[in-house]
Protein backbone atom coordinates (compact mmCIF):
# COMPACT_ATOMS: atom_id res chain seq x y z
CA UNK A 1 0.00 0.00 0.00
CA UNK A 2 1.42 3.50 -0.69
CA UNK A 3 1.96 6.24 1.66
CA UNK A 4 -1.23 8.19 0.40
CA UNK A 5 -3.08 5.14 0.46
CA UNK A 6 -3.47 4.98 4.20
CA UNK A 7 -5.23 8.13 3.78
CA UNK A 8 -8.68 6.61 3.76
CA UNK A 9 -10.94 9.58 4.47
CA UNK A 10 -10.99 13.45 3.75
CA UNK A 11 -10.52 13.73 7.64
CA UNK A 12 -7.47 11.99 7.01
CA UNK A 13 -6.07 14.62 4.54
CA UNK A 14 -7.40 17.76 6.66
CA UNK A 15 -5.16 16.35 10.00
CA UNK A 16 -2.33 15.79 7.37
CA UNK A 17 -2.14 19.50 6.20
CA UNK A 18 -2.58 20.34 10.10
CA UNK A 19 0.76 18.35 10.76
CA UNK A 20 2.56 19.84 7.79
CA UNK A 21 0.85 23.14 7.69
CA UNK A 22 2.24 25.96 9.69
CA UNK A 23 -0.35 26.55 12.43
CA UNK A 24 -1.73 30.43 10.77
CA UNK A 25 -1.99 28.62 7.22
CA UNK A 26 -3.84 25.59 8.29
CA UNK A 27 -6.08 28.04 10.12
CA UNK A 28 -6.68 29.98 7.06
CA UNK A 29 -8.04 27.21 5.02
CA UNK A 30 -9.88 25.36 7.65
CA UNK A 31 -11.16 28.28 9.54
CA UNK A 32 -14.22 30.39 9.00
CA UNK A 33 -15.78 33.86 10.18
CA UNK A 34 -16.72 34.86 13.43
CA UNK A 35 -17.62 32.45 16.21
CA UNK A 36 -17.66 29.78 13.33
CA UNK A 37 -21.38 28.78 13.67
CA UNK A 38 -22.15 28.92 10.35
CA UNK A 39 -19.30 26.75 9.84
CA UNK A 40 -19.90 24.15 12.64
CA UNK A 41 -23.78 24.14 11.18
CA UNK A 42 -22.45 23.25 7.66
CA UNK A 43 -21.07 19.81 9.09
CA UNK A 44 -24.15 19.36 11.45
CA UNK A 45 -26.54 19.63 8.78
CA UNK A 46 -25.61 16.65 6.92
CA UNK A 47 -24.86 14.35 10.05
CA UNK A 48 -28.32 15.05 11.22
CA UNK A 49 -29.81 13.51 7.60
CA UNK A 50 -30.88 9.89 8.15
CA UNK A 51 -31.37 7.73 5.39
CA UNK A 52 -33.88 4.90 4.49
CA UNK A 53 -32.38 2.27 1.82
CA UNK A 54 -34.40 -0.20 -0.12
CA UNK A 55 -32.93 -3.46 -1.14
CA UNK A 56 -32.76 -6.21 -3.82
CA UNK A 57 -31.86 -3.80 -6.67
CA UNK A 58 -29.14 -4.69 -9.17
CA UNK A 59 -26.71 -2.20 -8.27
CA UNK A 60 -23.35 -4.17 -9.81
CA UNK A 61 -22.96 -1.05 -11.90
CA UNK A 62 -23.35 2.26 -9.76
CA UNK A 63 -23.42 4.84 -12.25
CA UNK A 64 -22.30 8.57 -11.12
CA UNK A 65 -23.10 11.05 -13.65
CA UNK A 66 -25.14 13.52 -13.88
CA UNK A 67 -26.36 16.62 -16.05
CA UNK A 68 -25.96 20.11 -16.03
CA UNK A 69 -27.08 22.35 -18.92
CA UNK A 70 -27.37 19.00 -21.48
CA UNK A 71 -23.80 17.80 -20.82
CA UNK A 72 -22.73 14.61 -18.99
CA UNK A 73 -20.01 14.86 -16.69
CA UNK A 74 -19.13 11.22 -15.23
CA UNK A 75 -18.88 12.54 -11.56
CA UNK A 76 -21.20 14.64 -9.60
CA UNK A 77 -18.61 16.50 -8.22
CA UNK A 78 -17.17 20.05 -9.06
CA UNK A 79 -14.15 21.91 -7.41
CA UNK A 80 -15.47 25.20 -5.95
CA UNK A 81 -13.25 28.61 -6.32
CA UNK A 82 -10.52 28.92 -4.11
CA UNK A 83 -8.57 32.03 -3.60
CA UNK A 84 -4.42 31.91 -2.22
CA UNK A 85 -4.55 28.21 -3.19
CA UNK A 86 -0.32 28.75 -3.21
CA UNK A 87 -0.29 29.35 0.42
CA UNK A 88 -0.46 25.75 0.82
CA UNK A 89 1.54 24.52 -1.33
CA UNK A 90 2.98 26.13 -4.74
CA UNK A 91 1.23 25.08 -7.72
CA UNK A 92 -1.71 23.94 -5.74
CA UNK A 93 -4.51 25.82 -8.33
CA UNK A 94 -2.90 23.11 -10.91
CA UNK A 95 -2.56 20.65 -8.75
CA UNK A 96 -6.67 20.64 -7.93
CA UNK A 97 -7.16 21.21 -11.68
CA UNK A 98 -5.28 18.75 -13.03
CA UNK A 99 -6.67 15.62 -10.85
CA UNK A 100 -10.08 17.00 -11.88
CA UNK A 101 -9.44 17.30 -15.42
CA UNK A 102 -8.56 13.29 -15.18
CA UNK A 103 -11.74 12.58 -13.81
CA UNK A 104 -13.78 14.69 -15.66
CA UNK A 105 -14.52 17.09 -12.91
CA UNK A 106 -14.86 20.84 -13.47
CA UNK A 107 -12.58 22.82 -11.83
CA UNK A 108 -13.98 26.42 -10.96
CA UNK A 109 -10.83 29.18 -10.81
CA UNK A 110 -11.71 32.08 -8.83
CA UNK A 111 -10.88 35.73 -9.49
CA UNK A 112 -8.48 35.72 -6.48
CA UNK A 113 -6.73 32.70 -7.80
CA UNK A 114 -2.81 32.21 -7.61
CA UNK A 115 -2.78 30.82 -11.14
CA UNK A 116 -4.09 33.37 -13.82
CA UNK A 117 -6.87 32.85 -16.16
CA UNK A 118 -4.53 31.93 -19.12
CA UNK A 119 -1.80 29.62 -17.38
CA UNK A 120 -4.63 27.76 -16.06
CA UNK A 121 -6.34 26.95 -19.45
CA UNK A 122 -2.78 25.91 -20.98
CA UNK A 123 -2.28 23.98 -18.13
CA UNK A 124 -5.29 22.02 -17.82
CA UNK A 125 -7.69 19.69 -20.46
CA UNK A 126 -10.71 19.52 -18.80
CA UNK A 127 -14.18 21.71 -18.07
CA UNK A 128 -12.84 24.98 -16.57
CA UNK A 129 -15.42 27.05 -14.92
CA UNK A 130 -14.42 30.92 -14.13
CA UNK A 131 -15.82 32.69 -10.60
CA UNK A 132 -16.03 35.95 -10.82
CA UNK A 133 -15.94 38.37 -7.63
CA UNK A 134 -17.99 41.47 -8.81
CA UNK A 135 -15.46 44.70 -8.04
CA UNK A 136 -15.47 47.98 -7.54
CA UNK A 137 -13.82 48.94 -11.67
CA UNK A 138 -17.15 47.38 -14.27
CA UNK A 139 -14.42 47.79 -17.00
CA UNK A 140 -11.92 45.71 -14.73
CA UNK A 141 -14.96 43.15 -14.29
CA UNK A 142 -15.82 42.81 -17.82
CA UNK A 143 -11.71 42.35 -18.41
CA UNK A 144 -11.65 39.26 -16.59
CA UNK A 145 -14.71 38.11 -18.55
CA UNK A 146 -13.61 38.52 -21.36
CA UNK A 147 -10.21 36.96 -21.02
CA UNK A 148 -12.14 33.93 -19.39
CA UNK A 149 -14.38 33.66 -22.88
CA UNK A 150 -11.65 34.07 -24.92
CA UNK A 151 -9.70 31.34 -23.05
CA UNK A 152 -12.61 28.85 -23.43
CA UNK A 153 -14.15 28.65 -20.01
CA UNK A 154 -17.11 27.02 -20.52
CA UNK A 155 -19.39 28.52 -17.32
CA UNK A 156 -19.57 32.12 -15.32
CA UNK A 157 -19.88 31.56 -11.24
CA UNK A 158 -20.80 34.63 -10.18
CA UNK A 159 -20.25 35.10 -6.18
CA UNK A 160 -22.68 37.45 -4.48
CA UNK A 161 -22.25 36.59 -0.95
CA UNK A 162 -18.65 38.95 -0.52
CA UNK A 163 -20.18 42.55 -0.11
CA UNK A 164 -17.47 42.66 1.87
CA UNK A 165 -15.05 40.22 3.78
CA UNK A 166 -16.21 38.39 6.42
CA UNK A 167 -14.36 38.68 10.02
CA UNK A 168 -12.00 35.87 10.35
CA UNK A 169 -10.92 35.92 14.00
CA UNK A 170 -8.00 33.78 13.65
CA UNK A 171 -6.91 35.06 10.23
CA UNK A 172 -6.54 38.47 12.43
CA UNK A 173 -5.04 36.96 15.15
CA UNK A 174 -2.75 35.03 12.85
CA UNK A 175 -1.65 38.34 10.42
CA UNK A 176 -2.42 36.06 7.22
CA UNK A 177 -2.07 37.77 4.17
CA UNK A 178 -1.37 38.09 0.58
CA UNK A 179 1.23 39.08 0.01
CA UNK A 180 2.50 37.20 2.84
CA UNK A 181 4.40 39.50 5.00
CA UNK A 182 5.96 37.30 7.62
CA UNK A 183 6.14 38.22 11.63
CA UNK A 184 8.30 36.47 13.98
CA UNK A 185 5.39 34.01 14.56
CA UNK A 186 5.31 33.11 11.27
CA UNK A 187 9.34 32.70 11.00
CA UNK A 188 8.69 30.20 13.95
CA UNK A 189 6.25 28.15 12.69
CA UNK A 190 8.64 28.08 9.09
CA UNK A 191 11.33 26.98 10.82
CA UNK A 192 9.01 24.13 12.57
CA UNK A 193 7.76 23.39 8.75
CA UNK A 194 11.03 23.37 6.98
CA UNK A 195 9.30 21.56 3.75
CA UNK A 196 6.49 24.39 3.49
CA UNK A 197 8.77 26.78 3.88
CA UNK A 198 11.54 25.69 1.12
CA UNK A 199 9.24 25.35 -1.53
CA UNK A 200 7.41 29.14 -0.78
CA UNK A 201 11.39 30.32 -0.62
CA UNK A 202 12.07 28.17 -4.01
CA UNK A 203 8.79 29.28 -5.84
CA UNK A 204 8.67 32.69 -4.10
CA UNK A 205 5.12 34.17 -2.31
CA UNK A 206 1.93 33.71 -3.79
CA UNK A 207 -0.08 36.27 -5.94
CA UNK A 208 -3.58 37.31 -6.93
CA UNK A 209 -2.46 36.60 -10.37
CA UNK A 210 -5.78 37.61 -11.88
CA UNK A 211 -5.71 41.32 -10.14
CA UNK A 212 -2.37 41.99 -10.45
CA UNK A 213 -1.82 45.66 -9.66
CA UNK A 214 -5.63 46.26 -8.78
CA UNK A 215 -5.97 45.59 -5.08
CA UNK A 216 -3.98 48.60 -4.20
CA UNK A 217 -2.74 48.92 -0.59
CA UNK A 218 -0.25 45.86 0.09
CA UNK A 219 0.73 47.03 3.46
CA UNK A 220 0.85 44.67 5.99
CA UNK A 221 -2.22 44.11 8.80
CA UNK A 222 -4.63 43.76 6.16
CA UNK A 223 -5.92 40.35 6.17
CA UNK A 224 -7.15 38.38 2.86
CA UNK A 225 -10.43 38.93 3.49
CA UNK A 226 -9.89 42.31 4.13
CA UNK A 227 -7.72 43.82 1.78
CA UNK A 228 -10.01 41.75 -0.92
CA UNK A 229 -13.17 43.12 0.93
CA UNK A 230 -11.63 46.73 0.18
CA UNK A 231 -12.31 46.35 -3.70
CA UNK A 232 -15.08 44.81 -3.51
CA UNK A 233 -18.96 46.08 -5.13
CA UNK A 234 -20.70 46.85 -1.92
CA UNK A 235 -23.40 48.21 -4.05
CA UNK A 236 -23.85 45.22 -6.58
CA UNK A 237 -27.20 44.88 -7.48
CA UNK A 238 -30.20 43.07 -9.76
CA UNK A 239 -28.68 46.25 -12.52
CA UNK A 240 -25.59 44.83 -12.38
CA UNK A 241 -26.32 41.35 -13.01
CA UNK A 242 -27.89 42.20 -15.51
CA UNK A 243 -25.11 43.56 -17.22
CA UNK A 244 -22.71 40.78 -16.62
CA UNK A 245 -25.48 38.30 -17.76
CA UNK A 246 -25.60 40.44 -21.04
CA UNK A 247 -21.63 40.07 -21.03
CA UNK A 248 -21.63 35.91 -20.97
CA UNK A 249 -23.16 33.77 -23.56
CA UNK A 250 -22.49 30.48 -21.81
CA UNK A 251 -24.33 28.97 -18.75
CA UNK A 252 -24.17 31.63 -15.92
CA UNK A 253 -24.12 30.20 -12.52
CA UNK A 254 -24.67 32.17 -9.47
CA UNK A 255 -23.14 31.37 -6.29
CA UNK A 256 -23.68 32.11 -2.82
CA UNK A 257 -27.87 32.28 -2.70
CA UNK A 258 -29.58 30.67 0.38
CA UNK A 259 -33.03 32.82 0.11
CA UNK A 260 -35.61 31.03 -2.44
CA UNK A 261 -36.84 34.45 -3.31
CA UNK A 262 -33.19 35.42 -4.38
CA UNK A 263 -33.57 31.70 -6.30
CA UNK A 264 -36.86 32.75 -8.22
CA UNK A 265 -35.86 35.79 -8.98
CA UNK A 266 -32.22 35.11 -10.25
CA UNK A 267 -33.63 32.50 -12.60
CA UNK A 268 -36.26 35.84 -13.85
CA UNK A 269 -32.55 37.22 -14.68
CA UNK A 270 -31.54 34.73 -16.54
CA UNK A 271 -29.54 33.00 -14.37
CA UNK A 272 -28.88 29.14 -15.62
CA UNK A 273 -27.62 27.36 -11.99
CA UNK A 274 -27.83 28.50 -8.51
CA UNK A 275 -25.18 27.66 -6.15
CA UNK A 276 -26.47 27.28 -2.85
CA UNK A 277 -23.56 28.54 -0.26
CA UNK A 278 -22.81 30.20 2.36
CA UNK A 279 -19.17 30.56 1.96
CA UNK A 280 -17.82 27.44 3.61
CA UNK A 281 -18.95 29.70 6.47
CA UNK A 282 -15.84 32.50 5.73
CA UNK A 283 -18.63 35.17 5.36
CA UNK A 284 -21.77 35.99 7.64
CA UNK A 285 -21.44 33.79 10.55
CA UNK A 286 -25.10 32.50 11.88
CA UNK A 287 -26.15 32.27 8.69
CA UNK A 288 -28.10 28.91 7.76
CA UNK A 289 -26.15 25.83 6.30
CA UNK A 290 -26.25 25.53 2.95
CA UNK A 291 -27.54 22.01 2.86
CA UNK A 292 -30.70 23.16 5.42
CA UNK A 293 -31.04 26.22 3.06
CA UNK A 294 -31.61 24.05 -0.03
CA UNK A 295 -35.23 22.43 0.28
CA UNK A 296 -36.83 25.88 0.01
CA UNK A 297 -34.47 27.09 -2.93
CA UNK A 298 -34.92 23.30 -4.74
CA UNK A 299 -38.58 24.11 -4.15
CA UNK A 300 -38.52 27.98 -5.25
CA UNK A 301 -36.07 26.65 -8.48
CA UNK A 302 -39.40 23.83 -9.22
CA UNK A 303 -36.73 22.16 -11.78
CA UNK A 304 -35.76 24.98 -13.82
CA UNK A 305 -32.41 25.20 -13.62
CA UNK A 306 -29.75 22.79 -11.98
CA UNK A 307 -28.50 23.70 -8.21
CA UNK A 308 -25.35 23.26 -6.76
CA UNK A 309 -24.20 22.94 -3.62
CA UNK A 310 -20.97 23.50 -1.26
CA UNK A 311 -20.12 24.53 2.71
CA UNK A 312 -19.38 21.61 4.97
CA UNK A 313 -18.97 18.41 1.83
CA UNK A 314 -16.54 15.97 3.47
CA UNK A 315 -17.82 12.10 2.22
CA UNK A 316 -19.31 10.74 -0.30
CA UNK A 317 -22.41 10.00 1.88
CA UNK A 318 -22.76 14.22 1.74
CA UNK A 319 -22.92 13.68 -1.77
CA UNK A 320 -25.57 11.40 -1.63
CA UNK A 321 -27.39 13.39 1.15
CA UNK A 322 -27.22 16.48 -1.17
CA UNK A 323 -28.73 15.12 -4.49
CA UNK A 324 -31.79 14.00 -2.44
CA UNK A 325 -32.33 17.32 -1.24
CA UNK A 326 -32.13 18.88 -4.75
CA UNK A 327 -28.72 19.04 -5.61
CA UNK A 328 -27.42 18.24 -9.50
CA UNK A 329 -23.70 18.33 -8.27
CA UNK A 330 -21.62 18.87 -5.36
CA UNK A 331 -19.02 21.21 -4.83
CA UNK A 332 -15.83 20.67 -2.61
CA UNK A 333 -13.08 23.23 -1.69
CA UNK A 334 -11.23 22.80 1.58
CA UNK A 335 -11.51 18.97 0.63
CA UNK A 336 -9.21 19.23 -2.60
CA UNK A 337 -7.09 21.49 -0.42
CA UNK A 338 -6.13 19.44 1.89
CA UNK A 339 -4.84 16.98 -0.53
CA UNK A 340 -3.09 19.09 -2.33
CA UNK A 341 -0.72 19.40 0.89
CA UNK A 342 0.72 16.41 -1.10
CA UNK A 343 0.79 18.05 -4.35
CA UNK A 344 -1.30 16.29 -7.30
CA UNK A 345 -0.71 12.58 -6.27
CA UNK A 346 -2.92 13.95 -3.09
CA UNK A 347 -5.85 15.50 -4.54
CA UNK A 348 -6.48 12.71 -6.76
CA UNK A 349 -6.25 10.59 -3.91
CA UNK A 350 -9.28 12.72 -2.28
CA UNK A 351 -11.16 12.52 -5.62
CA UNK A 352 -10.68 8.86 -5.53
CA UNK A 353 -11.68 8.42 -1.95
CA UNK A 354 -15.15 10.70 -2.55
CA UNK A 355 -15.98 8.81 -5.72
CA UNK A 356 -15.54 5.29 -4.07
CA UNK A 357 -17.75 6.21 -1.23
CA UNK A 358 -19.83 7.85 -3.45
CA UNK A 359 -20.33 4.41 -5.64
CA UNK A 360 -20.62 2.83 -2.01
CA UNK A 361 -23.17 4.56 -1.05
CA UNK A 362 -25.49 4.08 -4.00
CA UNK A 363 -24.83 0.17 -3.65
CA UNK A 364 -25.48 -0.05 0.22
CA UNK A 365 -28.98 2.72 -0.42
CA UNK A 366 -29.89 0.27 -2.67
CA UNK A 367 -29.82 2.79 -5.94
CA UNK A 368 -28.51 1.79 -8.99
CA UNK A 369 -27.36 5.15 -10.35
CA UNK A 370 -26.47 8.64 -8.86
CA UNK A 371 -29.61 10.39 -11.28
CA UNK A 372 -32.44 7.82 -8.72
CA UNK A 373 -31.61 9.33 -5.97
CA UNK A 374 -34.14 11.31 -4.78
CA UNK A 375 -36.15 12.75 -1.90
CA UNK A 376 -37.45 9.70 -0.90
CA UNK A 377 -34.02 8.11 0.16
CA UNK A 378 -34.26 10.80 3.27
CA UNK A 379 -36.07 9.17 6.38
CA UNK A 380 -39.73 10.84 6.78
CA UNK A 381 -38.68 11.78 9.83
CA UNK A 382 -35.98 14.30 8.22
CA UNK A 383 -37.33 14.70 4.58
CA UNK A 384 -37.40 18.54 4.46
Amino acid sequence: MGRLDRNISVEDFRQLARRRLPKSVFEFVDGGAGQELTLLDNRAGFERIRLLPRVLTDVSRPDLTTTLWSKTYPTPLVISPMGSCALVRPGADIAIATAAAARGIPYTLSTMATTGIGRMARAVQGPLWFQLYVLKDFDFNRRLVRQAEEFGYSALVVTVDLQTGGKREKDLRNGISIPLRPSPRHLIEGIAHPGWSLRLLRDGFPQFENVRGYLGDTGAGLTIAARVGRNLHAGFDWNDLRTIRDWWKGPLIVKGVLHPGDAAGLIAEGADGIWVSNHGGRQLDGAVSSIDAITTVRDAVGGRVPILIDSGIRTGMDVIKAKARGAAAAAIGRAALFGAVEGRAGVERVLDVLLDEIATGLKLCGLPSFQQVGSDLISPALAG
